[in-house]
């Protein structure tokens, strides 16, 4: 059977079509729960579901890349040239017959065209909340410039998920497509915020930090992003099992890596540098960086739940960001040391999306206070309750 054309345009109005389907459901809703509501308690309604179904969409995205199923559909945006795996089944079944274990089968089909009928979902949300932000911007606390950047993004993503299957799960680009999926959320969870800050009924502020808390929780937001895409390159590589001891690698405290291999960020999968399959003391490399990262990360983010602790008004927030900590400890080591369990690598990921949202709330839920000089982070540990 003929190798099918990696861009099929023909099945994208229907596929348009289903991602309009799965965005009528949530809209009628929220139409019918708000419709005597002001109009910019619509749109934070509508923003606050856009977040919680994108960040299903990123966990369904880690369980798609999990599974093996990213190329479960080898074209795009259709599969085999449908809009759906049931248009497709003799190509799928044939490919199937071929390869049983290989990256198209009928269930990594229907994964992978399931992730594109939620993102395309996802998309149809952010344009209405986008275009009704415009109509309505006089009477909207929220710039219409925020959901209009939110509707760039999802595009750039879209074009993301499309090289993810035309490039053959390209690591640099899946990597960039799980930041790309986090940078959405943090957009969305910032509008909410603003939202949240101009509602009465929500009962929220805007809380005066000192400089010094402040400045901490940019640089742990900083070190977060950093390990994400650590941890990012770990997955789209297939690294995670390089390591599988706890606290060293390989009954080593420094077993022998290959970093200029390993991050050689432009090749394909599974490619070294010099274009031979990729060695062992690189997917070494890749793991360990990763881990060793994780104590420092573990570190800012906890300390940072203790500074946070002791401002009123953060301490609801400290404690959920102390326990996304322990549990992405948790999760990752369970990743080494349980062989990499489907659950605990969803979970992973959807422990760095969680921690993504949190920290964008409390940045944008804060201010410094103009008055307070800038105070060390020692400092702002030591401060009393």
């Amino acid at each position: 059977m003929s190798v099918p054309a990696l861009y099929d345009l023909s099945p994208a109005l229907r596929l348009m079509l289903m991602g309009l389907a799965v965005a009528l459901g949530p809209l009628a809703w929220i139409w019918l729960r708000n419709k005597n509501a002001p109009v910019a308690k619509r749109l934070r309604v509508l923003t606050l579901l856009i977040l919680f179904l994108t960040f299903d969409l990123v966990i369904f995205g880690a369980f798609t890349r999990l599974t093996d199923s990213g190329l479960g559909c080898p074209d795009w945006p259709g599969c085999y040239g449908s809009a759906s795996p049931v248009g497709a089944q003799p190509h799928i079944q044939a490919a199937q017959n071929a390869m049983p274990t290989g990256p198209v089968t009928h269930s990594k089909a229907w994964i992978e065209m399931i992730h594109r009928y939620l993102a395309t979902g996802v998309g149809v949300l952010i344009l209405t909340l986008t275009l009704s932000n415009w109509l309505e911007r006089k009477r909207v606390p929220v710039s219409p410039w925020w959901p209009t950047a939110t509707l760039i993004w999802v595009c750039l993503q879209g074009a993301f998920g499309a090289l993810t299957v035309t490039m053959k799960l390209f690591p640099a680009i899946v990597t960039l497509h799980l930041l790309g999926g986090l940078v959405m959320l943090a957009l969305l969870r910032a509008q909410s915020a603003r939202y949240a800050q101009w509602d009465k009924e929500s009962a929220t502020t805007t809380i005066s930090l000192s400089a010094g808390i402040r400045f901490f929780v940019v640089a742990a937001f900083a070190v977060l992003w950093l390990q994400i895409a650590l941890g990012g390159w770990v997955s789209t590589n297939y690294a995670v099992l390089a390591c599988t001891d706890f606290p060293g690698c390989q009954n080593s405290l420094w077993p022998a890596m290959d970093f200029r291999q390993g991050f050689t960020l432009w090749r394909e999968l599974g490619v070294g540098h010099e274009g031979a399959y990729i060695s062992f003391e690189a997917l070494t490399a890749i793991h360990y960086v990763h881990r060793l990262a994780s104590y420092l990360v573990f570190a800012v983010l906890l300390a940072l739940a203790f500074s946070l602790h002791r401002v009123p008004g953060f301490r609801e927030p400290a404690r959920y960001l102390a326990g996304l900590t322990l549990l992405q400890a948790a999760t990752g080591l369970s990743n080494v040391v349980l062989g990499w369990p489907l659950l605990a690598a969803v979970m992973h990921t959807g422990g760095a999306a969680a921690l993504v949202v949190l920290l964008t709330g409390i940045f944008f839920s804060s201010r410094s206070r103009p008055e307070i000089a800038v105070a060390s982070t020692f400092d702002a540990l030591r401060a009393p309750a």
